[in-house]
C-alpha cells in the first residue's frame, strides 16, 4: 500500500528513550539484502470488536542476517481509544524482554472501541504480511511496511516504513540534531551514554494533519531516516508500537495522546521557576555564599542556589567534606537561603564508594539491605566513577526505594543534616570512568587519580560567609559474546563502540533477573522515580523539583530535566532551542532547560548575556559551568548583569502565566512551549524553524543567534502580534523581518494575539515577594477581536490543598490594572461589574492605542469589563 507523496504529512515519532545520539560506529549493511529477507504469512486471524490477533509463519528461506530468524511470531492489534492503536508483534515459544510495567505503566487495552468509530485503521495483507495504518477522514497512510519485510531475531528486529517526499520528522529521542530532521540522511542511535559537550550532530506536520509513532523499548537500537522511508533496527525485546491519530487541524493532538500514554508530567514548586545558580567548581562553603551575597548586591534575584559534587567527602554521595563543606557552615549557608525565602539544591550521583570495612555507611547500609548491581556470578558489579571503585544501587531490587528513602532521609535531614529543597542527578546512564575491559578497577583508579585531591588549603573553621565583597572573575573479564557484541552493532560512540563501554557491563544481572543489555536505557529514569519517592518521604505532601540527565520515556511524570555538559559556543546556544522543544512539547519532559551561558570551556560576555535571554525561556532556567572554566555567574560583566536583569524582569512578571501552563499539562498533556508550526500547522513555512518559539500558550520568542549580532531575521506569521515591552500591535504577513538594533541586552519577545495574559504588576527578588504583588491583565486581542486567557493559582507547593474557611496563603487576590491594547479610540464610558468605572481610573494613549483601567479587581471571584 503507497504512501501519499502530498507533502504535507506530519510525524512525531517517539522512540522508546530520550537519550540519542548520533554515531560513526555501527553495522552497515546493503538495504536490499534486507528488503530480500523473506518476511512473514499471516494466518489465523480472528477479530473480535476492536481487537484482532494473528500467527505469523516465515514466508521462505530463513534469511539470517544478525541471528536466526524466529519462525513463528504472534500480531495483537487492539483500537485502545478512538485516537490510539496498539500494535505488538511477540515470539509466542519464548519469553522475550519487555518494558517492565513497573516502569512504564501501560494503558488498559481491556476495552477496545470499535474500529468503525477510530480516526486511524489498522490495514494489512496475508501474504506477504504487511501492515499500514491510514487516517479514517482522508485515507491518507501514516505508516506502511509495504516493499520491507518485517525481520524478528534473537537480536535484531527491523521494522520500515515509506515516507512521502521531503517529510517532516520530528522526535525520535534527544539529540543536537535541528528539530525538523533531516528525512533523506539521519541517523539516531538510542543507548544512553556520558556525552561531554553533547555533541553536535550525535546522539510531528501540516495541511494534511500530525500523528505520532511511539515504538515501546528499551532496547539498544539505530533508527535510519533515508530518502523516502524510516527504518527502526533494535537489538533485542519486541516490536510493541502505539501508533497515534493526532489531529488534522491541531497538532498539540499528538502530544496529548502520548501523554495518555506515557502519563501526565508532573507539577513543580510555583519557586522552581525562579533563577537557579550552579557550578562545578566551588573550592569551599565561602565560595558558595558569596557567589549568594554577590547575586544580592548585584540585584539580580537568585531564587535557588545548587551545588555539584565539590562538596563531597572525597566524591563519596551523602557526605561533607569535613574541612572545605563543613557540616556547621553549611547548614548555615542553608539556613540563611531559606531566611531569605530562597532555596538550595544539591547533586546526589547513583555511585557508591566500593569501601568495605571503612566504616562508610550508606555502602554498608546498601550491602546489608543487598541492593547492588550484580555479576553474573552474583558477585557486586564493580565501576570506576568519581569516588573510585564503586557499585551502583539496581533500581529492581525490591529494598531499593527503602535504602534511597533512608539515605535521603539520614542526609538531608532538616534538623540534623542538610535540608536540601530539590534533588539533582547525574550520571545516570550509568556513566563509568573504567576504559574496557577493566579487569582491574583498583588499578584504573590509581591511573586516574580518582578520587583526585584537593587543589586549595581549606578555609578557616571561623571564616566570615555572606560579607558583602564585590565579586572576582575566576578564571576484561569473559564474558558471554551475545549479550557484550550483538552481531549488529549499533552506532554507540563510546570508546570502541562496545554496548559496555564507559558504563555498567550489558550482563550484569538485576534483582528480577534482567540483564543491563535490555534494562540499562532504563537506570537513569528509575533513579528519577526513586529520588522522587524519596523526596516525597522526607518531606510529605510537598511538590518536589527533581532534575536528571539521563530519561526514558515517561520521565516527566516524576522529574524534570537537563539537556547536560553542553559547550559554551554560538552552536550549543542555537540547539538547545531544538532540544527543549523535544523534551517539552513532545515527550512529555516539560521542566527542562540547558545550562546557560554553557558548561564546558569559556563564555564570553556577549556570548552569556544572549545566552541569560534566551535561558529565561526556558521552564528550567539554571546557570551552569565546569571547574575547567572561567566563572559565568551572571553578575560578573555589566552586560550579562544587565542583561539578566532585563529579561528576569519579564520571566518573573510571566511567572503566574507560566505555572498555570504547567498546570494545564499536568491535567491534559498540553504542551507548555511548542514550535511555530503547532500554532499555525497550515503555514508549510514554520515546519523547519526552530530559533523561535512559544512559551506557554502566547508569547512568541525570537532570540538573536549570530554571534556579535545586533540583528536578526524573524519569522512572523499571517496574525496580529504586539511588543512584550511597548504592546505596540504588530500585524505580521507570513514573512521574514530583520530586526535591528536589539542591543545585549534585549530579546525579542511578542504577544499573540488573542491572548489575555496574567501578568505580576512588577518583578521582586524573590518569588516568595512575587506572590504577593497584584496582578495586572493585559487584553491583546486577536484578528477577530477577541482574546481568553486562563490563571492558576494555588499554594505554590503542595501536591495536595484542602481550603475551608479562608485562604492560608497569599495569591495577590487583586489586579492593580486591566491593560486593553489595540483600542481604536477612548470608550466614552467604562463599567466594571456593570457599575461605572471613576474616569480617574481610566487612561487611554491615543499613540500606543492602550485603554488602562486601574481598579483593584477581585478575580477570585470573576469580573467584567465593559467599554462603550
Amino acid at each position: 500500500m503507497p504512501v501519499s507523496n502530498r507533502g504535507m504529512l506530519a510525524r512525531v515519532l517517539l522512540s522508546g528513550l530520550a537519550i540519542s545520539r548520533v554515531f560513526a560506529q555501527g553495522t552497515t549493511t546493503d538495504p536490499a539484502v534486507l528488503d530480500a529477507c523473506p518476511g512473514y504469512t499471516a494466518s489465523n486471524v480472528k477479530v473480535n470488536g476492536g481487537t484482532l490477533t494473528a500467527s505469523l509463519t516465515l514466508a521462505g528461506k530463513a534469511c539470517n542476517v544478525f541471528g536466526t530468524d524466529i519462525a513463528s511470531l504472534s500480531l495483537e492489534v487492539v483500537y485502545e481509544t478512538v485516537n490510539r492503536i496498539h500494535v505488538k508483534i511477540t515470539d509466542p515459544n519464548d519469553a522475550r524482554y519487555e518494558v517492565p510495567e513497573s516502569v512504564l505503566p501501560r494503558p488498559s487495552s481491556a476495552n477496545p472501541v470499535n474500529p468503525k468509530s477510530a480516526a486511524i485503521k489498522f490495514n494489512y495483507t496475508t501474504s506477504p504480511f504487511t501492515f499500514a495504518i491510514q487516517r479514517t477522514s482522508t485515507n491518507e497512510v501514516l505508516f506502511s511496511t509495504a516493499s520491507h519485510p518485517i525481520i524478528f531475531e534473537p537480536q535484531y528486529l527491523r521494522v520500515k516504513t515509506n515516507l512521502g517526499a521531503n517529510a517532516n520528522i520530528y522526535g525520535l529521542g534527544e539529540h543536537t540534531n535541528d528539530f525538523r530532521l533531516d528525512p533523506d540522511n539521519t541517523t539516531l542511535t538510542l543507548w544512553s551514554r556520558d556525552a561531554y559537550g553533547v555533541p553536535t550532530g550525535t546522539n510531528f506536520t501540516g495541511r494534511r494533519g500530525t500523528h505520532a509513532v511511539l515504538l515501546l523499548s528499551s532496547n539498544g537500537m539505530d533508527i535510519k531516516l533515508t530518502k523516502g522511508a524510516l527504518e527502526y533496527n533494535v537489538i533485542g525485546g519486541v516490536l510493541d508500537f502505539y501508533f497515534l491519530a493526532g489531529s488534522t487541524t491541531d497538532p498539540t493532538q499528538a502530544a496529548i495522546q502520548y501523554a495518555e500514554v506515557v502519563g501526565l508530567s508532573a507539577e513543580v514548586p510555583y519557586w522552581s521557576f525562579g533563577l537557579h545558580q550552579c557550578r562545578f567548581g566551588y573550592q569551599n562553603y565561602i565560595d558558595v555564599a558569596d557567589v549568594i551575597s554577590n547575586y544580592s548586591i548585584a540585584k539580580i534575584p537568585l531564587e535557588t542556589m545548587w551545588t555539584d559534587i565539590d562538596y563531597m567527602d572525597r566524591r563519596r554521595i551523602f557526605t561533607v567534606d569535613p574541612d572545605y563543606f563543613p557540616l556547621d557552615r553549611m547548614r548555615e549557608i542553608v539556613e540563611y537561603l531559606h531566611g531569605q525565602d530562597q532555596h538550595y539544591v544539591l547533586m546526589t550521583d547513583p555511585a557508591v564508594g566500593y569501601l568495605p570495612g571503612e566504616g562508610y555507611g550508606p555502602f554498608d547500609r546498601g550491602t546489608a539491605a543487598d541492593v547492588w548491581l550484580k555479576n553474573a556470578n552474583g558477585s557486586d558489579h564493580l565501576g570506576l566513577v568519581w569516588p573510585g571503585v564503586t557499585v551502583w544501587p539496581d533500581w529492581f531490587s525490591p529494598n531499593a526505594q527503602d535504602y534511597w528513602n533512608n539515605e535521603f532521609n539520614l542526609f538531608y535531614n532538616p534538623e540534623t543534616g542538610l535540608d536540601i529543597d530539590g534533588a539533582w542527578i547525574d550520571m545516570n546512564e550509568p556513566s563509568s570512568f573504567c576504559d574496557l575491559p577493566c579487569d582491574d578497577p583498583f588499578a584504573q583508579a590509581i591511573q586516574q587519580d580518582l578520587p583526585p585531591a584537593r587543589s586549595t588549603s581549606p578555609p578557616p573553621p571561623d571564616a566570615p560567609i555572606f560579607q558583602n565583597t564585590p565579586p572576582v572573575r575566576r578564571r576484561s573479564l569473559e564474558r558471554r559474546d551475545n549479550l557484550l557484541t550483538p552481531q549488529y552493532s549499533i552506532n554507540n560512540a563510546a570508546p570502541g563502540g562496545n554496548l559496555s563501554s564507559k558504563t555498567a557491563y550489558t550482563d550484569t544481572v538485576h534483582a528480577n533477573n534482567l540483564t543491563e543489555y535490555d534494562a540499562h536505557n532504563l537506570f537513569g529514569t528509575m533513579m528519577s522515580v526513586a529520588t522522587h519517592g524519596a523526596m516525597l518521604a522526607r518531606r510529605p505532601g510537598l511538590r518536589t523539583l527533581v532534575i536528571t540527565r539521563s530519561t526514558f520515556v515517561g520521565a516527566g511524570a516524576k522529574v524534570g530535566k537537563w539537556l547536560g555538559d553542553n559547550f559554551s559556543d554560538w552552536e550549543h546556544y542555537r540547539n538547545s532551542i531544538a532540544g527543549m522543544l523535544g523534551m517539552a512539547t513532545l515527550y512529555q519532559v516539560p521542566m527542562v532547560g540547558a545550562d546557560i551561558c554553557g558548561y564546558a570551556e569559556d563564555t564570553t560576555d556577549l556570548l552569556c548575556a544572549r545566552w541569560a535571554m534566551l535561558g529565561a525561556f526556558y521552564p528550567f532556567m539554571r546557570n551552569h559551568n565546569a571547574d575547567t572554566s572561567i566563572s559565568q555567574e551572571f553578575y560578573r560583566w555589566p552586560v550579562v548583569a544587565q542583561a539578566a536583569q532585563n529579561v528576569l524582569d519579564i520571566r518573573y512578571r510571566l511567572m503566574d502565566y507560566i505555572y498555570t501552563a504547567f498546570h494545564t499539562a499536568s491535567l491534559t498533556g498540553a504542551p507548555v512551549v511548542s514550535p511555530m508550526w503547532f500554532k499555525y500547522p497550515k503555514d508549510t513555512a514554520t515546519y523547519p524553524i526552530d530559533l523561535q518559539w512559544f512559551f506557554g500558550d502566547s508569547i512568541l520568542v525570537s532570540p538573536v543567534t549570530e554571534e556579535n549580532s545586533t540583528s536578526v531575521s524573524i519569522y512572523v506569521p499571517n496574525d496580529i502580534f504586539y511588543d512584550f515591552l511597548t504592546l505596540a500591535p504588530i500585524q505580521g504577513h507570513g514573512a521574514q523581518v530583520q530586526l535591528t538594533n536589539v542591543s545585549f541586552t534585549e530579546i525579542p519577545v511578542y504577544i499573540k494575539g488573542g491572548a489575555i495574559l496574567p501578568l505580576r504588576a512588577n518583578s521582586t527578588m524573590t518569588t516568595a515577594e512575587l506572590r504577593e504583588v497584584d496582578f495586572e491583565f493585559v487584553v491583546a486581542p486577536g484578528t477577530d477581536g477577541t482574546a481568553s486567557g486562563s490563571l492558576y493559582v494555588d499554594d505554590g507547593g503542595f501536591n495536595t490543598l484542602t481550603v475551608t474557611g479562608s485562604f492560608a496563603f497569599k495569591t495577590g487576590v487583586n489586579t492593580s490594572r486591566a491593560r486593553f491594547l489595540n483600542v481604536a479610540k477612548a470608550p466614552s464610558s467604562v463599567l466594571l461589574n456593570g457599575a461605572p468605572v471613576k474616569k480617574g481610573a481610566v487612561v487611554y494613549n491615543a499613540g500606543t492605542k492602550v485603554l488602562d483601567v486601574t481598579v483593584g479587581l477581585p478575580f477570585t471571584k470573576g469580573f467584567t469589563v465593559t467599554l462603550h
